[in-house]
């Protein structure tokens, strides 16, 4: 019993590490401002996002079990090499334009915790970062690394929900959908990051990852079904904190200091050093595991291997965190504004990587027994849909008003 029990919390790695990834600083900021400005009437948003989420996860899932080559090297192979160099210099650029969020963070974060410049933590922690790159065994690290922290989110922002006593009967009002005036462009920003196909793309890598490192271990619980409810919970979390806190105060999210700050009356300075707490790991974990993603797959995509031991990987990744750090240090606007852009303009990206994963996905002759169930099948095709559609949507919204 304790053995089953046991590798089945193993095989729950890949799934965690990709909620770990897509839950960073952007996460908490978008939903807390949801929150903030329109209660828990958003909540339903959570809930379609995630479903998206689950079902482009199991797809990341099932072609990183059904087939041996890497992903892009099966778009490589099957699309051509030009595909595969887009989609590689596509993802670096988006987790590029993250990463400079994650690192503002992080600053902000520990900055506000200890009167300080963020400037110094931005620098620190990007160094220490690069350095993990170094251990032999990174994807073992980063797996335990991205758990411990994980666990560590939950923790502060359940504790944090609990301490607040938040409006139970609100609450399930919130889950009847609903669109409040004024709301679209961060119901946009909060589907384009949760829903993250970038991040259900790399799961095919993490579950390929997986098979080498632990060749017997059981893959039929892997396919991130477990991260990413937790994913929707840690969401949800923060969203009815804000709106049973910061709502109710009528504060709006214009920085971080404003969603600690507002905990303070109530919990005093350690609740709001919790709440810093749960922002820096989303923060630090982020950090990692989107500056993985640019540059193992940027390699990848060219035809030099995602192995992250390589060199040419390694230095990829290192790159994506320089740049992330210095554009995170340079930028003269209220950091807020960076992290809610960015995500913002990746739904212009996402909609032609979820169509390569999908039409991968529905191929018998590639994926044999793995190949997609009808419900995915249908249930991708949605999800391809609603991206088309927010990503035409946010053009005309960016572009042409």
């Amino acid at each position: 019993m304790i053995n089953s029990v046991k590798k089945w919390l193993v095989s729950l790695g890949p799934g965690i590490v990709t909620a770990a990834i897509v839950f960073g600083p952007s996460k908490i900021t978008i939903t807390s401002k949801m929150g903030a400005m329109y209660g828990y009437s958003l909540l339903w948003v959570v809930v379609v996002a995630i479903f998206f989420m689950i079902v482009f996860t199991s797809i990341g899932s099932r072609l990183g079990v059904a087939t041996d080559a890497s992903l892009l090297a099966t778009i490589r192979n099957t699309y051509g090499k030009w595909v595969s160099g887009l989609m590689g210099i596509g993802i670096f650029l988006v987790t590029t334009s993250f990463q400079a969020g994650n690192s503002i963070g992080i600053g902000i974060s520990l900055s506000e915790a200890t009167g300080t410049s963020p400037t110094r933590w931005i620098l620190l922690f990007n160094v220490i970062s690069i350095g993990l790159l170094f251990f032999r065994n990174f994807y073992k690290t980063l797996e335990r690394l991205m758990i411990a922290i994980v666990a560590l989110m939950l923790f502060a922002f359940l504790t944090t929900m609990f301490m607040v006593q938040p409006d139970v009967s609100g609450i399930l009002r919130g889950f009847v959908p609903a669109v409040p005036q004024g709301s679209t462009g961060l119901v946009i920003a909060f589907t384009a990051s949760c829903f993250s196909v970038v991040g259900a793309f790399y799961q095919a890598y993490l579950m390929q990852a997986r098979k080498r490192l632990r060749p017997g271990a059981p893959l039929e619980n892997s396919n991130g079904f477990a991260g990413m409810v937790i994913l929707g919970i840690m969401s949800a979390v923060v969203m009815i904190c804000a709106a049973a806190v910061l709502h109710v105060k009528g504060i709006p999210v214009n920085k971080a200091s404003d969603m600690a700050r507002a905990l303070e009356p109530l919990f005093g300075h350690n609740a709001s050093l919790l709440f810093l707490v749960g922002l820096f790991g989303a923060s630090f974990s982020s950090l990692i595991g989107n500056a993985t993603i640019g540059g193992s797959l940027l390699s990848d995509g060219f035809g030099y291997g995602s192995q992250l031991d390589s060199k040419v990987v390694k230095g990829l990744i290192a790159l994506v965190m320089v740049i992330g750090a210095m554009v995170a240090v340079s930028y003269e606007k209220p950091p807020l504004e960076l992290i809610i852009f960015a995500q913002s303009v990746t739904i212009f990206l996402v909609p032609f990587i979820g169509t390569a994963m999908y039409l991968l996905s529905n191929k018998r002759s590639l994926m044999g027994e793995y190949v997609n169930t009808s419900f995915i099948k249908y249930a991708g095709l949605a999800g391809l849909l609603l991206l088309f559609a927010l990503a035409i949507y946010n053009f005309q919204e960016l572009f042409l008003k």
